[in-house]
């Protein structure tokens, strides 16, 4: 008899989709998901995937358990191109409201781990 768990089994994932857009906050935001899949607080799922609408990223994202957005700037295009995609349930994380301005906030490690701290509080 078989142990291994089929995808009937496992646990629905908990997603971060994420910034990753030219300005230094989309770095930062970038660079916070990543960390926070490192950490084994969720994956860092195709946010280009939700835009095209690629069915096997949409329909994995619809049966998440969880998802968390983070956004760089007040543009929100994170978030607008979840809600596009039809999805309204989800935690969302801009940097702008933690302060971080476009355009004078460097990729640095110490704000990298407080956007990441701060997510991985949302995710709970």
């Amino acid at each position: 008899m078989s142990t291994q768990c089929s995808c009937e089994c496992s646990a629905a994932p908990t997603l971060i989709f994420s910034c990753s857009g030219a300005a230094d906050v989309g770095e930062v935001a970038d660079r916070a998901a990543r960390q926070l899949t490192r950490e084994g607080k969720g994956k860092m799922f195709c946010l280009a995937g939700i835009g095209g609408r690629v069915s096997g990223i949409i329909k994995t994202t619809e049966a998440a358990a969880k998802i968390l957005v983070i956004d760089g700037c007040s543009l929100n295009c994170a978030r607008k191109s979840l809600e596009e995609a039809g999805f309204k349930e989800f935690a969302h994380l801009g940097l702008t409201d933690l302060g971080l301005k476009k355009g004078e906030t460097a990729a640095e490690q110490q704000i990298i781990n407080r956007v990441a701290a701060e997510a991985a509080r949302l995710l709970g």
